[in-house]
């Protein structure tokens, strides 16, 4: 089983247009974290905490992913791309060599709940054009714990095991990359355990948004070992849950801001194209 090394809480913070999230990213957190840069939350039933958005910003040399639980986001990008996500679909967007893009909420009133992972590129990757991939929830798939939770796969291949139960296999809708990412979204029910297997080599992390874990309590990041299986128990109250893995990436990390790259040269060189409007590939 792999073994839980940390637990690390997520901390208030916000971005955008005063947007209020919960966050674990920062330099301390890049080789925790590693291939992954930063995990956000947005959780409030407030329009005041999320209304501003996030308007036009820039970014370079990793990917975005969005993924909704509850409300609806509007993203528009310098391609001319546009699109609406909502409960359960996913945004998985490559800034790679550049991009200019918004995120803003397409609701004035209810919940908006959601998750953006940043996700490194290697060296190799970092200035491919952009792209980004939009999929709705129906194409996310998901397999019924014998207690009436889910697992959903976003991203990468597992296998789920649970007591009277066959062992299932998962694949999420995004192809396998170098970074070897590993996304599930996991609701267990009260007291209810299951084991995923996936990428033995790599780390893995556990975000609990709802509830809480025996290891893991409420808005709080299980570092995990690698290891042959990722054994997951819920508290007396149940478990909503994002599993995480990846292969991490043996480069340098310098990050300005929206912008991660290998030195601090290539960091100077994204700022002065931004400022120059040399800075979007795909026009």
């Amino acid at each position: 089983m792999r073994a839980l090394t940390q637990v690390i809480p997520a901390h208030p913070s916000k971005d955008g247009d005063g947007v209020k999230i919960n966050r674990l990213a920062g330099q301390r957190l890049h080789q925790v974290l590693n291939p992954f840069l930063m995990i956000d939350e947005i959780h409030s039933d407030d329009a005041a905490d999320y209304i501003g958005g996030f308007p036009e910003h820039p970014h370079r040399g990793f990917e975005t992913i969005t993924y909704m639980k509850a409300g609806r986001m509007r993203h528009r990008d310098h391609m001319g791309n546009e699109g609406v996500i909502g409960a359960g679909a996913v945004q998985w967007m490559t800034a790679g060599a550049g991009v200019l893009h918004s995120e803003m909420p397409e609701q004035s009133q209810g919940l908006m709940h959601g998750f953006q992972l940043w996700l490194n590129l290697p060296a190799a990757e970092k200035m491919q054009a952009a792209a980004y991939r939009e999929i709705d929830a129906a194409a996310i798939p998901k397999y019924a714990t014998v207690s009436g939770g889910n697992v959903s796969a976003i991203a990468g291949g597992l296998i789920i095991k649970q007591a009277s139960a066959p062992d299932t296999r998962l694949s999420g809708p995004i192809p396998s990359a170098s970074t070897q990412a590993v996304i599930a979204d996991v609701k267990l029910a009260a007291n209810e355990s299951l084991t995923l297997e996936f990428m033995g080599a790599n780390p893995s992390w556990v975000f609990v948004y709802r509830g809480a874990t025996k290891q893991v309590p409420l808005r709080n990041l299980g570092v995990y070992q690698p290891g042959d299986a990722l054994h997951l128990e819920a508290g007396d109250m149940g478990a909503d849950l994002l599993v995480l893995s990846g292969q991490p990436i043996q480069e340098p990390i310098v990050q300005y801001g929206p912008f991660v790259m290998n030195s601090v040269q290539e960091i100077e060189t994204a700022i002065s194209d931004f400022r120059n409007s040399a800075f979007i590939v795909g026009e």
